[in-house]
């Protein structure tokens, strides 16, 4: 078998793991739809390639998923460079999210993240923020969890070794919660 076609066959592999995660994918998507029809904002982060796919899931929801609708708030705090620079050189990496957490969530906002290990420091501590804020918060991990592990309201942890296919799940996982969500935005 080529790389190619293995790499095919384990990502469909890990794919077809995702169906025993639909409960927790269909509760995400039911506390995005509250928080952005209640009026709230989602705020987004996460770091390396967990960061693109927060990104994309973002701008999803300020731009447009499918077809034409109105703008939904939703902050990626992944990109603003100044406010993470100087959070990390005043405070510790670890803040970076946190603060941004505490400048811009109020009550009826979600915090989304996405870490494929749910150990990075800076993703604990912003979740800890939300539920300090009593924010609703939606964690995409991989593995066992990690340390993240129950820091979320909603988890939905996509088991196995490899980085590059988490991070397939999660997008996917994305996807979907968007699919679900958009119709109900079109209204």
């Amino acid at each position: 078998m080529s790389p190619v076609q293995a790499a095919i066959d384990d990502a469909i592999k890990n794919l077809e793991t995702l169906r025993a995660l639909e409960p927790n994918i269909l509760r995400a998507a039911d506390l995005v739809k509250s928080c952005l029809l209640g009026g709230g904002k989602l705020l987004v982060a996460g770091n390396g390639g967990s960061a693109a796919d927060v990104s994309d899931f973002a701008t999803e929801f300020v731009c447009r998923f499918q077809g034409d609708r109105r703008p939904y708030p939703a902050l990626n705090l992944t990109t603003d460079g100044s406010t993470i620079l100087a959070a990390g050189n005043d405070y510790t990496f670890e803040e970076v999210f946190a603060r941004q957490v505490g400048a811009f969530g109020r009550a009826g906002d979600v915090l989304v993240v996405a870490t494929t290990s749910g150990r990075s420091r800076n993703i604990l501590r912003a979740l800890e923020e939300a539920k300090r804020l009593g924010l609703q918060s939606i964690a995409l991990l991989g593995k066992d969890g990690g340390p993240a592990k129950g820091l979320g309201t909603v988890e939905i942890i996509v088991p196995g070794p490899v980085t590059a296919r988490i991070q397939e799940a999660h997008k996917f996982i994305f996807h979907v919660i968007c699919e679900l969500v958009d119709p109900a935005l079109k209204k």
